[in-house]
């Protein structure tokens, strides 16, 4: 996972379920870039996950595990979804989407996450107090 910066929690209001419990925001250049690469997948379990804001898409380079990718426009409703996006890939490249959110794989399923879903994202501590 990225350094400790910034943190909340994800929530699909439509399906009044959490996508993410324990989310880590990569709002920098490095952040969004790093993402999860060389993370292990022990590290990356049921409840977390990584919301990368501004984004129109996501790699899985260097990674070692498949995600669920969650696409969202400025309203934060759901735009695109990559199931079990698998290491060493490309995703699509969606220019309506502001942010992405990245998540361990299954979860979509298990949340019943469907396009045009409302997905509340809600922050610990202001964006503008994360290191870089």
């Amino acid at each position: 996972m990225p350094a400790r910066g910034a943190t909340g929690y994800a929530f699909n209001r439509t399906r009044t379920t959490y996508l993410a419990t324990e989310l880590m925001i990569a709002r920098t250049h490095w952040t969004r870039f790093r993402g999860l690469m060389a993370t292990d997948a022990s590290r990356f379990r049921r409840g977390q996950g990584l919301w990368i804001s501004p984004s129109h898409g996501v790699h899985t380079f260097a990674m070692r595990f498949p995600i669920d990718v969650i696409y969202l426009d400025q309203e934060r409703l759901v735009i695109h979804i990559e199931e079990e996006l698998k290491p060493w890939r490309l995703a699509a490249v969606r220019i309506q989407a502001t942010s992405v959110l990245e998540l361990p794989m299954g979860m979509i399923r298990e949340s019943q996450t469907e396009l045009g879903d409302q997905v509340d994202i809600f922050l610990e501590r202001p964006l503008d107090t994360e290191a870089a």
